[in-house]
């Protein structure tokens, strides 16, 4: 059973996190509808700077932010392809693509497509 999964890790500030669930619930049913067959976000609880790389490292966590951990699952690579291009053309998450309305520095961001290689 192939499957694609895009990852993302950012950071949030502490005080929008209630705005970014908000703005993440949004996009999640979006991505569902259009077929995407998971869409989660996770939050750090136990996430410590390291003394070569870290969560926190990646995102250049700053003071009063948090790390946000996330991934979309789909059925394929080319199933991924065209539902993220119906999601980009889609009027509801149109405030969303504004860099200035995010809750979250977008430049921070790290994101990637990734084939699965092994589920349990």
């Amino acid at each position: 059973m192939a499957r694609y999964v895009d990852g993302f890790v950012l950071p949030v500030p502490k005080k929008n996190l209630e705005a970014y669930r908000k703005m993440a619930k949004e996009a999640g049913e979006v991505w569902k509808e259009y077929g995407a067959l998971q869409y989660v976000e996770c939050v750090a609880e136990d996430v410590k700077p390291g003394e070569v790389t870290s969560f926190p490292q990646s995102v250049k966590l700053e003071e009063g932010e948090t790390v946000i951990f996330s991934w979309i699952v789909y059925q394929s690579r080319e199933q991924r392809d065209e539902i993220n291009e119906k999601v980009m053309k889609d009027p509801r998450l149109a405030h969303m693509m504004d860099p200035k309305r995010l809750p979250f520095d977008g430049k921070r961001m790290i994101w990637g497509g990734f084939d699965l290689f092994l589920e349990l």
